[in-house]
């Protein structure tokens, strides 16, 4: 049997997806919820939110802890990890983990008669870590960019511009806050890399896809880029993992989880990865013409790119494909938990959140939400407030479809640097199972959306990757495409066609959400002229 395992650590969750690459079909998959099932950590949506929802962080006692459980859970269903050929994981991105010296030594004689929590406690020099919803190193940013010598400079040093989220201001954060404390550090890792480590039984490599998220990698070299460094922190190559790519073999699984959980000792492991470049795999993101959606705690638009072309005005990012090439993305913080925010405001199901955008009719009478629940990247909005044209806080019907709305203009307005219309969409993360969430995605987009039955598309991407190079290293060598072709096309999936009646109308609505968008971020003139004139065209009829 060719069995793979992919792991992902989410914000909200660890998922394990076993899959059986012959029959081309998922055996197993479970999720630990962390509020639910690990709520001795105190966590609210896997997290810590403090200082007005600028600093964000999470327990990585918690993910260790949530390891054990879910292969626990494995071992009772009776999954035979005796055959799995190879595994690699998903973290989620720009997270990161801060380890004394003790760590490399524990993790080479790990006691496989106890829990990895019980040997690993004391091996951190910061007992919670910033992860991506972080919004509190916006000086930090500022330092780093000037160092690069600007904006411009750093996107095309780094393939992003600084943000608050990333690696390096974070990093450059703690060795200013805490001198003493960063000293002590010995290696930084991601949460991918850190989660991988555990597997590999010694300090595992960052691989190139996650290490473009971090304002430290240099996008063309795929090496560390020393400017980058000098400008975060003092020491920091010393602190940092080596680099490798996405697809190498990096080992053979530690001999804890051979004697705790009778994995093979022959079990290779693949490099964890980012939840982006992973979903880009577990989606079939492996040729030009394709884009996805993922609507999660944040949401993300992304596509695969054949080349470098970066995103000079600072919103996009670039990363590396784990098949070696490039992918754009736009990251969204106020994904579902803006959505959760209005379906609680008027304490409804999800069913009766979808009827009403069933029932609402596109363009929502000119009602235009900027919905910045929480602080948001793209665009930048670092104080959160919500913005409504046209309607009021108590207005459910009009709340209901302007959030949904909003967030779709959103990403067709944004994503336009990347110069490349999308052939197909695809859908994964929790929300895409909404059909009418995702009609009003094809609409806007004016495109077909694919939604595939498997929503968990990091962890299966990191399942795919591990078969990827398993087979290359036995000279079995399948490409990107053929192999996730395989895969996708045994999975059920609906395609959603977008209403070409509404084609000129989110055109105008497009524009009308950009004059909104400007008139409060930037000073722009005042959209409401152009608003009423949408409603007399569209509905005044």
């Amino acid at each position: 049997m060719d069995y793979f395992l992919g792991l992902d650590c989410s914000t909200q969750s660890l998922t394990g997806i076993l899959i059986d690459f012959n029959q081309k079909k998922s055996l197993y998959t479970y999720v630990i919820n962390f509020d639910k099932e690990l709520p001795q950590y105190n966590t609210q949506n896997g997290v810590y939110i403090s200082d007005g929802g600028k600093t964000v962080h999470s327990n990585p006692l918690m993910w260790i802890e949530a390891l054990d459980m879910l292969l626990n859970k494995f071992v009772l269903a009776n999954i035979p990890l005796e055959q799995i050929k190879a595994i690699s994981g998903s973290g989620q991105q720009h997270g990161t983990v801060y380890l004394n010296k003790s760590f490399a030594s524990i993790l080479k004689k790990l006691d496989p008669d106890k829990t990895l929590v019980d040997q690993l406690t004391n091996v951190f020099t910061r007992n919670t870590n910033p992860v991506w919803m972080d919004s509190s190193t916006n000086k930090e940013c500022e330092e780093i960019r000037n160092e690069l010598g600007g904006m411009e400079s750093t996107i095309k040093i780094t393939g992003s511009d600084a943000f608050e989220r990333f690696s390096g201001p974070q990093i450059r954060k703690f060795f200013k806050q805490n001198y003493d404390d960063y000293l002590k550090t010995s290696v930084i890792h991601l949460v991918s890399s850190f989660l991988s480590s555990l597997l590999l039984g010694k300090n595992s490599p960052i691989d190139h896809s996650d290490g473009a998220g971090m304002n430290l990698m240099n996008i063309a070299t795929k090496q560390w880029d020393q400017k980058a460094l000098d400008a975060t922190a003092p020491d920091l190559m010393l602190k940092l993992p080596a680099l490798t790519s996405s697809y190498d073999v990096i080992g053979k699984i530690s001999p804890y989880f051979v004697e705790r959980y009778n994995f093979s000792p022959d079990t290779i492991l693949i490099p964890w990865s980012g939840d982006n470049p992973n979903s880009l795999i577990g989606i079939g993101l492996t040729k030009k013409g394709r884009a996805a959606i993922s609507l999660g705690t944040s949401d993300t638009y992304f596509t695969y790119l054949e080349r470098l072309n970066l995103d000079l005005s600072g919103e996009g990012h670039i990363f590396g494909a784990p098949t070696g090439e490039y992918m754009g993305l736009l990251c969204y913080k106020n994904g579902s938990l803006a959505r959760e925010k209005i379906k609680n405001r008027f304490d409804l199901t999800w069913n009766k959140f979808s009827q009403i955008l069933k029932n609402t009719p596109p363009g929502n009478y000119g009602k235009i939400m900027l919905p910045y629940f929480f602080p948001e990247v793209v665009p930048l909005v670092l104080i959160p407030e919500v913005y409504r044209f046209g309607f009021s806080e108590d207005d459910l019907e009009g709340n209901v479809r302007a959030v949904i709305e909003a967030q779709f203009l959103s990403m067709r307005l944004h994503s336009e640097w990347i110069r490349e219309e999308p052939e197909e969409i695809y859908a994964t993360g929790g929300a895409s199972t909404n059909k009418e969430i995702v009609q009003i995605a094809a609409d806007i987009f004016n495109t077909n959306i694919r939604q595939f039955e498997v929503t968990d598309s990091a962890a299966l991407g990191a399942a795919l990757r591990s078969s990827k190079s398993y087979y290359d290293s036995t000279n079995k060598n399948i490409d990107w495409t053929e192999l996730v072709n395989q895969y996708l096309e045994m999975q059920k999936s609906i395609v959603i066609k977008p209403n070409k009646n509404y084609t000129e109308l989110y055109n105008h609505m497009l524009n009308l959400y950009k004059k909104c968008e400007t008139f409060v971020l930037k000073n722009g003139e005042n959209p409401e002229p152009y608003r009423k004139r949408f409603i007399k065209k569209y509905f005044e009829k």
